[in-house]
């Protein structure tokens, strides 16, 4: 295992122990710069649009981001091994 993907996992293995939603935002903010915990924020709103049947483009305009952005969330969200189908569709049934 590389160094890169021990420190993936070590990120993981952490966040997953975090059970506090307060602390996880703490740490998120101090994790990730503004940008980057936005752009986190509008993946799940992508990916929550998506699953409701809402068109790619108007999902683009309504959030503002560009039609690549929502089209790669429709591809991870059409792994159905990937993350996005394991959790999001159980958290938000």
């Amino acid at each position: 295992m590389t160094k890169v993907q021990l420190y993936k996992k070590e990120l993981a293995e952490l966040l997953a122990d975090i059970d506090d939603p307060k602390i996880m935002k703490l740490f998120l903010t101090d994790l990730f710069t503004y940008a980057e915990y936005e752009d986190f924020g509008l993946r799940l709103q992508i990916i929550k649009m998506l699953e409701t049947g809402t068109p790619q483009r108007r999902i683009a305009k309504d959030l503002g981001v560009g039609v690549a952005t929502v089209t790669r969330g429709s591809t991870m969200l059409k792994n159905t091994k990937g993350g996005f189908k394991k959790i999001l569709g159980s958290y938000y049934e």
